[in-house]
């Protein structure tokens, strides 16, 4: 439209996002519920530990979890940031993380076992169930949360079967 010698545009209305962009939150939004799931395998490992092994059980099988536990949400945390960023920076942002936690927990359990510490194989132990029980929960949270979600907010959507054309 040209008025007085000068062009305006009338702008469209924006249309309503729809899908994950509508959210901010998407990426970490199976935070809470996998950190508490963590919580609980935190205090299931830290009394096994103590049955086991008295305090230091304890504390190694607690450690260990929590370990786990850090593992996974820094790794949330930066794939989130870097998909946030650009979502070709998933991969790099992503193996990058990796590569820098296996090096730190490889040195953090050659100085541990150099030591000597009684709590070292509560401390596998303990990594080991955190493990399970993140990926445990996560699996929940995606079979019971996120996809029954997705189902919701995007109705018409359909998964193509996976059956040989008749």
């Amino acid at each position: 439209m040209v008025t007085n010698g000068e062009s305006t545009q009338a702008e469209a209305p924006a249309p309503a996002q729809a899908g994950p962009a509508a959210d901010a939150r998407w990426r970490t939004r199976h935070l809470p519920p996998l950190l508490a799931a963590s919580a609980v395998v935190m205090i299931i490992a830290a009394a096994v530990g103590a049955a086991l092994q008295g305090p230091v059980g304890a504390l190694g099988a607690a450690l260990g979890v929590a370990i786990a536990t850090a593992s996974f949400t820094v790794s949330t945390l930066v794939v989130a940031y870097a998909d946030r960023m650009d979502p070709k920076l998933v991969m790099p942002f992503g193996m990058g993380v990796y590569v820098a936690k296996v090096s730190l927990l490889a040195g953090l359990l050659l100085v541990v076992a150099e030591g000597g510490w009684a709590g070292l194989k509560p401390l596998a132990w303990g990594v080991a169930a955190g493990v399970l029980g993140w990926a445990t929960a996560q699996i929940w949270w995606i079979a019971r949360v996120h996809v029954p979600a997705s189902r919701r907010r995007w109705p018409g959507r359909t998964v193509p079967s996976r059956r040989a054309p008749e």
